[in-house]
């Protein structure tokens, strides 16, 4: 006996439907999957091609927009942008953070020199120096000018920077020379020794691995990230985030 199966136009159209929007749907998945923004391995070896994604893809606007997931290992954050997760090592974006504020704000203390020093330089070096004063007071570095004395021979320190544990002198001076060469104007000059106490000084005040974090204290940490002008690093070069992985990838 042969059985008669009734069907209309509309149990066509609906299963039309159906079959397109399924086709779709594992289209868009396997679109998402072909556009995945990043590539980078996790590994510390390889850090520019890690770095270069992260500037291409995240701008200032997306570290506020990521959703906390949680704390891993009570040293790192894990954070969701989109279909990807990220992890943060906690100590270092808040190192980096507390370092571009001390680069930025911080003035140094000098101390006063029982013997001023007469500084020999170049003719050029010696009008640099005096046209920058300001770069160098912030420092630490005070001078007197004397605009009678024979050229090359105007300029004597005065007072030098005075920190603990950190001695500074003409070679970080003539630091400071060479980089104003080639500083854009509004460029913070900083002598390497100068970034390294403040490195140091970020390093003590910021939060520490093992340390348990409130959602609050991440989101401010997250939040942070947006305003630091290099923030795929701390001072000392280790990464500060690192892309972990696609959900679409999961899904599939």
């Amino acid at each position: 006996m042969v059985q008669k199966w009734s069907i209309s136009m509309d149990d066509i159209r609906t299963e039309v439907q159906k079959e397109t929007q399924m086709r779709q749907e594992s289209t868009d998945k396997h679109s998402n999957l072909k556009r995945l923004k990043f590539k980078a391995k996790l590994d510390p070896n390889i850090t520019e091609v890690a770095e270069e994604e992260l500037s291409r893809e995240i701008d200032k606007t997306s570290f506020s927009q990521m959703r906390i997931i949680g704390q891993f290992n009570l040293s790192f954050i894990i954070a969701q942008l989109d279909d990807d997760l990220f992890i943060i090592d906690q100590h270092a974006t808040d190192e980096k953070f507390n370092f571009e504020q001390l680069q930025a704000t911080e003035k140094i203390q000098s101390q006063p020199l029982v013997v001023p020093q007469t500084l020999e330089l170049s003719a050029v070096k010696e009008l640099q120096l005096m046209d920058h004063l300001d770069v160098f007071q912030r420092n630490g570095f005070h001078f007197s000018i004397d605009h009678s004395a024979e050229m090359t021979k105007r300029v004597k320190l005065v007072q030098k920077p005075q920190c603990r544990n950190w001695d500074f002198g003409l070679a970080d001076i003539e630091e400071l020379l060479f980089m104003l060469q080639d500083a854009p104007p509004g460029m913070i000059c900083r002598p390497s020794r100068v970034r390294d106490m403040f490195a140091s000084r970020a390093c003590r005040k910021s939060v520490m691995f093992g340390m348990a974090l409130k959602k609050s204290d991440m989101r401010r940490l997250l939040d942070h990230m947006g305003d630091i002008k290099h923030p795929w690093h701390c001072p000392h070069g280790r990464p500060t985030m690192r892309h972990l992985i696609n959900l679409c990838m999961i899904r599939e």
